[in-house]
């Protein structure tokens, strides 16, 4: 009994030592360091100037009831294996009137500046005045399985419509991210889709190389996703000066994704004569915009907002080139339940064309800050074949401004 206990004291004694041992032995693989949270810096934050009053987010979520989700896929480096990475993609989902409202269609138009691109579902938009769902964001070689998970996400969370049928014609819009991604690996999956809608929030947002932009490039710097907007004030014409205006919000959100270096012009200046560099021979990229507003507006005068987002990039020197598929939607999240059959006729109550000025100034001027945002609010990428994209330098980029001022 004795023998047996002692066996076990020394047992347990051998253990304590070879633990202690152990320990102390130097580690091969450290323990991770607490991610380091950068800063977030947008383009206001480097004192560039810009014209009109922005919301409380300055983003299209600054109208009511928006929500935006991502979905990021960052994964594997070095040279490019199809179907295994280097990763560097995503989604992005808009919903108009948020997840409470899905099944409310919002009056909206479509306009094509240049056409080398896909925005799916537009053609019933043109035709019925109405988007009928959210607006997904994602590359060129993955709109068809984005837009097939969009319908089955609203299977799933929505209801057939008022008079009984399941459909959809979802507005699943692309741009080219094949630069730094695996785009022939197909790597965003239903799922992917699904987390992007399911995600979908109001308040501030992320910017940059995130969701649908992760691996985007804009005027050869690394770009992505970007957002603004603008505080319009309207009065009746003849109405007193010191009256109060009838306030209202637009928005803006980019996939920007175009541009050669030496057009980047940022508030009138030529920044990017400055800073040489190139990535492409050629333009190979796009622009996707979405517009929001919560002015009361119909199909047509949607059409002529989302016509606006031209000059608003045209301020920050593209050319809309023959590769840049720049296609823009813009919706009205007023006059809810419009589209409902329950009635013969509904009451909509809409701005008068004579008033719409401030309303174009909001789309041009929220268009370029969030043009710019999406380059300022950014970092450096490296991606297939080691390929890399530089971010607009914030120092360089401030120099530049001041001696300019």
């Amino acid at each position: 009994m004795k023998s047996k206990s002692f066996t076990h004291v020394m047992l347990l004694l051998v253990l304590a030592i070879v633990l202690d041992s152990s320990a102390r032995e130097p580690q091969k693989s450290p323990p991770p360091r607490p991610a380091i949270v950068s800063k977030i810096v947008r383009a206001r934050d480097l004192g560039i100037p810009f014209e009109g009053t922005p919301g409380k987010f300055n983003a299209i979520t600054d109208v009511p009831g928006v929500e935006v989700g991502y979905t990021t896929l960052i994964s594997g480096e070095g040279k490019l294996e199809v179907g295994k990475g280097p990763v560097r993609t995503g989604v992005t989902a808009i919903l108009p009137r948020g997840h409470a409202s899905l099944n409310d269609p919002v009056y909206a138009g479509f306009f094509s500046l240049n056409g080398n691109g896909e925005m799916t579902g537009t053609a019933w938009v043109d035709e019925s005045g109405f988007l009928e769902g959210p607006i997904v964001i994602t590359n060129t070689h993955s709109v068809g399985v984005a837009r097939d998970a969009v319908i089955a996400w609203r299977i799933n969370h929505g209801a057939a419509d008022k008079t009984g049928y399941w459909w959809s014609l979802p507005v699943v819009a692309e741009t080219w991210d094949g630069w730094l991604n695996d785009i022939n690996g197909f790597h965003v999956k239903p799922e992917n889709v699904w987390h992007a809608l399911d995600s979908a929030h109001g308040g501030a947002l992320e910017e940059g190389s995130v969701g649908g932009g992760t691996g985007m490039i804009c005027y050869e710097f690394k770009g992505g996703n970007g957002t603004a907007s603008r505080k319009v004030e309207i009065r009746p014409e003849g109405a007193d000066k010191n009256s109060s205006p009838q306030s209202f919000i637009v928005g803006v959100f980019l996939q920007a994704n175009f541009g050669r270096r030496p057009q980047l012009t940022i508030a009138g200046v030529p920044v990017g004569k400055e800073i040489p560099g190139d990535v492409y021979k050629q333009e190979s990229g796009s622009c996707i915009a979405v517009v929001a507003t919560d002015a009361p507006l119909l199909p047509n005068q949607l059409k002529r907002l989302a016509r606006r987002v031209s000059l608003g990039l045209a301020q920050t020197g593209t050319i809309s080139g023959n590769g840049s598929g720049d296609l823009f939607i813009a919706f009205s999240t007023a006059n809810p339940n419009v589209v409902n059959p329950d009635q013969v006729t509904h009451q909509v109550q809409t701005v008068p064309n004579d008033l719409m000025d401030p309303i174009f100034a909001g789309v041009v001027q929220a268009t370029e800050e969030a043009a710019v945002n999406a380059l300022v609010d950014n970092n450096s990428m490296t991606g297939r074949d080691n390929h890399r994209v530089e971010a607009l330098p914030h120092d360089r980029l401030g120099q530049i401004m001041n001696r300019r001022r």
